[in-house]
C-alpha cells in the first residue's frame, strides 16, 4: 500500500536559510521577489524571443525600488549591507540573468567605479541620477581581443592640451546601447586610467550586437570611441592602474555568486513542480527514484551554494573579504548552477526547450555567466595562486 502524498517543501527551506538572515534581508528579498513576479516574469518569454527589452523602463523602476547601487553609500543610494545586494541579485536572475546584469553593471561597474575612484564633483553629477534610474552608466573594459587579460587593451587616451582624446574599441558591454555615460578603461603615458564619456560626445558609438543565444533579454553593445574628446575633469581621479576597474570587477562578481543561484532555484523548482504533475506509467515521474535522486542531488548542490554565498556576504560586510574567495564563489556557484539547469531541462524533457518554462533560457544565459566577469580558468588560477604564491597567468 502506497504512503499517502506529503506537501512539497522548497529547496532551500531544507538548509533553513531564513534562519541565518534578519528581518531587513528578508523583507529586501521578499519585495524584489514580487517585483519580477509582478513586472518581469509575464513579459520575459517575449522578450528573450523578441532580444529586446525596455532597459530603461526597468532602470527606472528598478531605482525607485533602491536597488540601483543599493550597497553604496550616500549620493542618493540605498546603503544596504552585502548580504542583501546578493538576495535581491538572486531575486533579479530567478527571473532572469539579463535583468540582473542590468542591476549589476548600473550598480556594482559603473556606479562603483564612479563612487570609490570619482571626484566629489563626479560623484555629484551621476550617481543621484543613475541610483534613480534616470540615467544609465556601462563599464567599457573588455576589448575584442582583450578579454581575460585587460591589461593588454589598445584603448589609448593621449593629451592635448588640457583635453584628453581617447580612441579605441570596447566588446561585450551591458547597457551600452542604453547608456548615457560610460566609464571607459584605457591606456595612457602613465598606465591605465578611467574616464567618464557622455554618450553623446562626438566621435562615441554604441552598435547594439545582435544575433545572440545567450543574454537575449539584455542589451549588449560594442563601444567605439574615434577621436573623443574630454577635459580633464572627465578623468576618475583616484583609478591609478589596472587594479581600478579589477576592483569593480570584483564587486560584480560577487552579485554573480549569489545571482546564478536565483537562476538555479528557478530551474529546480519548476522542475519539482513538473515532476509532480507529469505522468508516466501511471505515475508522477517524481514518484521514480531515478528522478528523486535528480532532485536531491541539485538540491544538495544548490544548498551548498547559498550557504557559501552568505558565508562570502557575511566575510564581506565585516570587511575582510578578498578577491580569490569571490573567485571560489564565483567558480563553484556558476559552475553548479548551469549544470542544475542542464539537468533539470532532462526532467521536463521536450518541454524543456520551449519558452512555456525558464529552464532552457536559464541555460543559455547562465553559458554567457559562466565566463563572463572572469571564465572559469581564470578564477581557477586565481584561486591557485592564493595556494601556491605563483602566478600562472604570464
Amino acid at each position: 500500500m502506497s504512503s499517502p502524498r506529503q506537501t512539497a517543501t522548497r529547496p532551500l527551506d531544507l538548509f533553513a536559510i531564513d534562519s541565518l538572515l534578519d528581518d531587513e534581508e528578508r523583507a529586501i528579498r521578499d519585495t524584489v521577489a514580487r517585483f519580477c513576479a509582478d513586472q518581469v516574469r509575464p513579459h520575459l518569454s517575449d522578450w528573450y524571443e523578441n532580444a529586446s527589452i525596455p532597459g530603461r523602463e526597468l532602470a527606472l523602476q528598478l531605482g525607485h525600488l533602491g536597488l540601483l547601487g543599493m550597497h553604496l553609500h550616500g549620493y542618493g543610494c540605498a546603503g544596504t549591507n552585502a548580504v542583501s545586494y546578493g538576495l535581491a541579485c538572486m531575486e533579479l536572475e530567478a527571473a532572469d540573468s539579463g535583468i540582473r546584469s542590468l542591476a549589476s553593471v548600473q550598480g556594482s561597474l559603473a556606479m562603483s567605479a564612479i563612487w570609490r575612484f570619482g571626484s566629489t564633483e563626479q560623484k555629484e553629477q551621476w550617481l543621484p541620477k543613475m541610483a534613480s534610474g534616470e540615467l544609465i552608466g556601462c563599464f567599457g573594459l573588455t576589448e575584442p581581443d582583450f578579454g581575460s587579460d585587460p591589461g593588454g587593451m589598445r584603448t589609448n587616451a593621449k593629451r592635448d592640451g588640457r583635453d584628453w582624446v581617447l580612441n579605441g574599441t570596447k566588446m561585450w558591454i551591458t547597457n551600452g546601447s542604453i547608456a548615457d555615460v560610460a566609464v571607459v578603461w584605457a591606456r595612457t603615458d602613465h598606465g591605465i586610467g578611467g574616464f567618464l564619456v557622455p554618450t553623446d560626445s562626438a566621435g562615441f558609438s554604441s552598435p547594439e550586437i545582435r544575433h545572440k543565444m545567450s543574454l537575449r533579454a539584455s542589451v549588449t553593445s560594442e563601444l567605439i570611441l574615434d577621436d573623443v574628446r574630454l577635459p580633464d575633469d572627465a578623468r576618475l581621479p583616484e583609478a591609478r592602474g589596472l587594479s581600478g576597474p579589477l576592483s569593480c570587477l570584483s564587486e560584480a562578481r560577487f552579485g554573480i555568486v549569489f545571482g546564478a543561484l536565483g537562476a538555479a532555484r528557478d530551474c529546480l523548482e519548476t522542475a519539482i513542480e513538473y515532476s509532480r504533475t507529469r505522468r508516466v506509467f501511471d505515475k508522477p515521474i517524481g514518484a521514480y527514484q531515478l528522478t528523486q535522486e535528480k532532485l536531491a542531488n541539485m538540491t544538495l548542490e544548490l544548498g551548498k551554494g547559498m550557504l557559501l554565498a552568505l558565508h562570502l556576504g557575511r566575510l564581506k560586510d565585516a570587511g575582510g573579504l578578498r578577491a580569490e574567495q569571490v573567485s571560489l564563489g564565483k567558480l563553484n556557484n556558476v559552475r553548479e548552477a548551469i549544470a542544475i539547469a542542464r539537468e533539470c531541462r532532462t526532467i521536463l524533457a521536450a518541454n524543456g526547450i520551449t519558452l512555456d518554462y525558464p529552464v532552457m533560457r536559464h541555460a543559455n544565459n547562465l553559458e554567457s555567466v559562466l565566463t563572463y566577469e572572469g571564465t572559469s580558468e581564470v578564477h581557477l588560477m586565481m584561486i591557485g595562486q592564493a595556494l601556491t604564491g605563483e602566478s600562472a597567468f604570464r
